[in-house]
């Protein structure tokens, strides 16, 4: 994810990459979302990523783990275990060899020490307990 406009990310990316509809709807709910909730998502993975800052992280690495946090945080309807087969799918295919490994630990690491996660998706949308800070809109 840019520090630019999602919308105007997203626009550009589907001008030169046109998908189905249903494709776009999925994927700008997951962009916007991680976009909006940047700053959350962002204490969930330095407080797990123990020794990792995000800036040494590869950005295709921290952009992978900032869509898969946020689906783990706020989408209830999508089941954990196709939000980190997913994940460490697109770490192997886009990252590092040792992207999908990294990955693997991040998302494991967040979603075990968070027993509100493991709720199923018919229950109210979960939101993880990673450290809060003031004023912060994430």
């Amino acid at each position: 994810m840019t520090r630019s406009d999602p919308d105007t990310a997203l626009s550009l990316f589907w001008k030169h990459y046109p998908q189905p509809e249903t494709y776009k709807e999925f994927t700008t709910r997951i962009v916007k979302g991680a976009f909006e909730h940047k700053n959350k998502i962002d204490r969930c993975i330095k407080k797990t990523a123990v020794n990792w800052s995000l800036n040494r992280l590869t950005p295709v690495d921290r952009s992978i783990l900032r869509a898969a946090v946020y689906e783990l945080l706020f989408c209830p309807d999508i089941p954990y275990k196709v939000t980190l087969n997913e994940a460490i799918e697109l770490g192997k295919k886009f990252g590092s060899e040792k992207s999908g490994s990294f990955i693997n630990g991040v998302l494991d690491h967040i979603f075990k020490q968070n027993p509100d996660l493991k709720k199923s998706s018919t229950e109210p949308p979960r939101i993880a307990s990673c450290p809060e800070q003031p004023n912060d809109p994430g």
